[in-house]
């Protein structure tokens, strides 16, 4: 049986806070992730924090934060990186 490629997206916000979480399992869809999000944010201003975790099952998890937006910026950048992706839902 085929490993099916999956990039499952999780937001939370808050005032002034968003994040933005892929789960994501193998180097293709590393890279893909990586290249995607490093592509976006560099055509804005703001800049996020962003850190990677390793889950279970050989699956990591990339978080990218927007801390004091008062512009409300990152949502129009999410709105990016999720088309670019291919992801039709996030939790």
């Amino acid at each position: 049986m085929k490993d099916i490629k999956l990039i499952d997206a999780e937001f939370r916000s808050e005032e002034r806070f968003s994040r933005l979480s892929l789960a994501y399992k193998g180097e293709e869809e590393k890279q893909k992730v990586v290249t995607c999000i490093e592509t976006i944010i560099s055509k804005y201003s703001i800049k996020p924090e962003t850190y990677t975790t390793s889950i279970s099952k050989g699956r990591e998890v990339l978080v990218i934060e927007y801390h004091d937006d008062m512009d409300r910026k990152a949502g129009d950048i999410f709105e990016k990186i999720l088309k670019v992706l291919e992801i039709k839902e996030c939790c």
